[in-house]
C-alpha cells in the first residue's frame, strides 16, 4: 500500500500508540483511536481505516484532525469534552516515580500534584485512566503482623526438627496457648441464593471464655483448663494435668509463647522439682505461626462460632467445650491436615512497607 505523507507520526508518538495497543486493560475507545492513527501513519486512507474498524470515515478524519492538534493527549480526551490534561512521556515517567515513592490515597491528591507540578488539569476520570496507564491500581495495604527476625525463625525450626528427629519413645511433644473466644456472633462468608439477604443476630454481651490448652499433634490429644483468668496458676494446673496424662513419659516437651504467665517466678519452684517431666521451650517473639495450636483455634471458630448465634453465654460455652471434648477427638484425622507443624519463615521482603 502506498505511503502517504499527509499524515505522519513522530517516533515518540508512534511508540506511545504502540504501547497503548500492548496494554491488557486499556480503554476500548483509546485502543481504537490508537489503532486508527497507526493505520493512517502506514498510509491507509480514512475510508479504508473506517472499513477495517467498522467505523465511518468522518469519525476517522475527526480523530486525525484532533490528533494533529493535541498529539497523544487526544487519546484520553473525553468525546464530550476537550479540556483534559496531558503529560508527555518524560513527565509521566517522573510522575510514576514520585507516586511509587509517595503513594497517594485518592485521585484528588494525584490531580493536585499534577496541577502544582506541571500546570495541567485532569478530571477525576482522567486521573483514574492516567493511573491505570501508569500501572497503578486502587487497593488496600495488607496488615502484616509484627514478625520475629528471620534468623530466629530459622533457628527455631532447625531446633524443632532436630528434636523431632531424635525423639525417644519415652518423650512427647505438645504445643500450648490460651484462647479467649468472645460471646458474640461472628458473620462468615458462605454460599447463599443471590436474591436472599442472609443475616445473623448479634448478641448483647461481651463475656469471654478463657481456655488454656495444650495439643499433641501425634494423636490430637487436647488437655485444657478453663478459668476466669489465665495466669501462672492455670499454667501450673495445665502442666500438672499434662503430666497426669502421660505418667510413663520421661520428658514432655512443651512449646509455649512468651506470655508473662509462662515465665512467672511463682511457677519456677514447681518446674524445678526433681520429679518433673515437663521441659519448656519458648517460641521466638512475634511468631504465632510457629505454634500449630493457633491453627486449632481457627478450626474451632469455623466449626463453632462462624455464622452461629448463641442467645445465652452458657449455650456458647457448652458449644465450645463440646468441640474440644467430642468433636476434636472424633475428627482429628480430618483436622490434622490443617493443624500441622509444616513451619515456614515469614518475611516482609515481598511487600513494600509504607507509613
Amino acid at each position: 500500500m502506498a505511503q502517504s505523507k499527509s499524515f505522519s507520526l513522530t517516533d515518540e508518538e508512534r511508540t506511545g500508540l504502540e504501547q497503548v495497543l500492548r496494554q491488557r486493560k486499556a480503554d476500548g475507545l483509546i485502543v481504537r483511536r490508537a489503532n486508527a492513527l497507526l493505520l493512517l501513519d502506514k498510509g491507509w486512507k480514512a475510508d479504508q481505516v473506517a472499513d477495517a474498524l467498522y467505523l465511518d470515515a468522518e469519525t476517522i478524519r475527526g480523530w486525525r484532525r484532533h490528533f494533529i492538534k493535541h498529539s497523544l493527549r487526544f487519546l484520553y480526551l473525553s468525546p464530550y469534552s476537550k479540556r483534559e490534561g496531558h503529560l508527555n512521556f518524560a513527565r509521566e515517567a517522573a510522575l510514576k516515580e514520585h507516586l511509587t515513592l509517595h503513594p497517594p490515597r485518592s485521585t484528588n491528591e494525584v490531580r493536585g500534584f499534577i496541577q502544582n507540578s506541571y500546570g495541567q488539569s485532569f478530571s477525576r476520570s482522567g486521573a483514574i485512566k492516567l493511573m491505570a496507564r501508569l500501572g497503578f491500581v486502587y487497593k488496600k495495604p495488607k496488615l502484616l503482623p509484627l514478625a520475629a527476625k528471620e534468623g530466629e525463625q530459622r533457628e527455631f525450626i532447625k531446633q524443632y526438627n532436630d528434636l523431632m528427629n531424635g525423639l525417644e519413645a519415652d518423650e512427647a511433644i505438645v504445643f500450648g496457648d490460651a484462647v479467649h473466644p468472645e460471646h458474640q456472633s461472628r458473620p462468615a462468608h458462605g454460599w447463599f441464593l443471590r436474591e436472599s439477604r442472609p443475616a445473623i443476630v448479634a448478641t448483647s454481651g461481651r463475656k469471654r471464655l478463657n481456655i488454656h490448652g495444650v495439643l499433641n499433634l501425634e494423636d490430637g490429644l487436647f488437655r485444657f483448663v478453663e478459668a476466669e483468668k489465665i495466669n501462672a496458676e492455670t499454667t501450673r494446673q495445665l502442666l500438672q494435668k499434662l503430666e497426669d496424662t502421660y505418667p510413663s513419659k520421661r520428658i514432655i516437651h512443651v512449646f509455649l509463647d512468651n506470655a508473662r504467665y509462662h515465665h512467672a517466678k511463682v511457677l519456677q519452684p514447681w518446674l524445678k522439682a526433681p520429679e518433673r517431666q515437663i521441659k519448656l521451650h519458648f517460641l521466638p517473639a512475634y511468631a504465632p505461626h510457629l505454634n500449630p495450636i493457633e491453627r486449632l483455634w481457627g478450626v474451632m471458630h469455623r466449626n463453632v462460632t462462624h455464622s452461629r448465634h448463641y442467645a445465652h453465654f452458657n449455650d456458647f460455652t457448652e458449644a465450645i467445650l463440646n468441640f474440644f471434648r467430642k468433636t476434636l477427638p472424633q475428627k482429628w484425622l480430618e483436622f490434622r491436615d490443617t493443624v500441622t507443624d509444616n513451619f515456614r519463615v515469614i518475611t516482609q521482603e515481598n511487600y513494600k512497607l509504607i507509613g
